[in-house]
């Protein structure tokens, strides 16, 4: 299996990978990993049917095993007549709402928990928009580690009763996931608990880079020309262009395949991303009274601001932000036109690359990929 040792993001301090990490003491941004070793050929890919057939370039330490659940391997659905429509050549949706929770949280937080296990934290907190929390007390619950989870109130019900029916410590907050977040970070440091919040430990980043590596493979080992990306945290793409520079220097993908441009997709009412990219910043700065029903974007100050904005500037990428009613509508437009039952995330995915085609944004002739992140049926309440 892999070893690696952990690289701040921002200037060159650098930590042993077996050891427990948060964010880089110097200057407190986030640590990534760094493997150690040359990536093994493809044919290292195990035999199993979730993201840990991966397992030789992820996390994992020889003798170990991952704390999972069955996360990952989602499909991808090509859609040739939404494609006609929007007037571009292909367009595929993936579907994150099969993964365990409902959500494309489980890859990082199956990665997260698996590490947390080994280095044996006494708990785990979170503060959660919803899907994180769930997949993270489903994951806790599955090693055995206590957790407690800090939601905003305005939270979908649906995700709250998943959280406490897994048994966490739930805790209810007046605000957004900022607030969350300070009353997390005060109990992991009155009590102890491993604080496993976004980009705050270096290892859901790991497990997100899997949905990289899986569209590779789906698409026969190349890649769209566009991936919109609906942004609250940011993992997800910030993993992804992580793993498309990992694989092609792995060999597992040719040095001919060209990278995606990478779309942050966010909603109007909780753009801190769109707006630093249009003031080509190289940080965010956060949201006033953040609002959207897509709970997972109600993100106001991403930690990962400066690592979303590298990839989208090394892409040559792009960022946009839809209003509700724009979100609600192609929701149930994707919805309809795929069969997957969308969040409103993935609806805001749609309808981000609706208008960057209307505004000449996206060529006619772009293979687009969008991300569904979750599942809609977590959003009916």
């Amino acid at each position: 299996m892999s070893s690696w040792h952990l690289d701040c993001s921002a200037c060159d301090y650098t930590q042993a990978g077996d050891t427990l990490a948060s964010v880089c003491p110097t200057c407190g941004q986030p640590l990534l990993v760094h493997y150690d070793s040359a990536w093994p050929d493809r044919d290292a890919i195990l035999p199993r049917w979730d993201m840990w057939r991966y397992a030789p370039v992820l996390p994992l330490l020889e003798g170990e095993v991952p704390v999972s659940l069955g996360e990952g391997a989602t499909p991808m659905h090509e859609l040739p007549k939404l494609a006609r429509e929007l007037g571009i050549g292909r367009l595929w949706v993936k579907d994150e709402g099969l993964n365990p929770t409902a959500s494309f949280k489980a890859r990082g937080m199956s990665a997260a928990v698996t590490r947390a296990k080994a280095l044996g934290v006494p708990g785990l907190v979170v503060p959660t928009a919803g899907n994180a929390g769930a997949a993270l007390t489903a994951y806790a619950a599955a090693a055995g580690i206590p957790v407690r989870v800090y939601a905003p109130r305005s939270t979908p019900s649906p995700i709250l009763a998943t959280i406490e029916a897994l048994g966490a410590d739930l805790q209810l907050v007046d605000g957004h996931i900022g607030d969350a977040g300070k009353q997390s970070r005060a109990f992991a440091a009155e009590h102890g608990y491993f604080d496993i919040s976004t980009l705050r430990e270096p290892y859901r980043i790991e497990g997100k880079k899997t949905m990289g590596i899986e569209l590779a493979e789906q698409l026969d080992w190349t890649l769209p020309t566009h991936v919109i990306y609906p942004t609250g945290g940011g993992t997800g793409l910030i993993g992804m262009w992580k793993v498309f520079a990992e694989m092609r220097a792995g060999g597992w993908i040719g040095k001919d395949v060209e990278f995606p441009h990478m779309i942050v997709a966010q909603a109007t009412g909780c753009a801190p991303m769109v707006r630093a990219f249009e003031a080509k910043a190289d940080r965010a700065t956060p949201w006033e009274n953040p609002e959207t029903h897509a709970s997972g974007l109600r993100v106001p100050g991403p930690l990962g601001d400066r690592l979303i904005l590298r990839a989208l500037y090394e892409s040559n990428g792009d960022a946009a932000a839809v209003d509700e009613d724009t979100i609600r509508t192609q929701t149930l437009r994707l919805s309809r036109a795929s069969g997957v039952d969308a969040a409103p995330e993935g609806g805001c995915a749609l309808g981000v690359l609706e208008k960057l085609v209307r505004e000449k944004r996206i060529p006619a002739d772009a293979e687009v990929l969008v991300f569904n992140t979750g599942s809609g049926a977590s959003y009916r309440f």
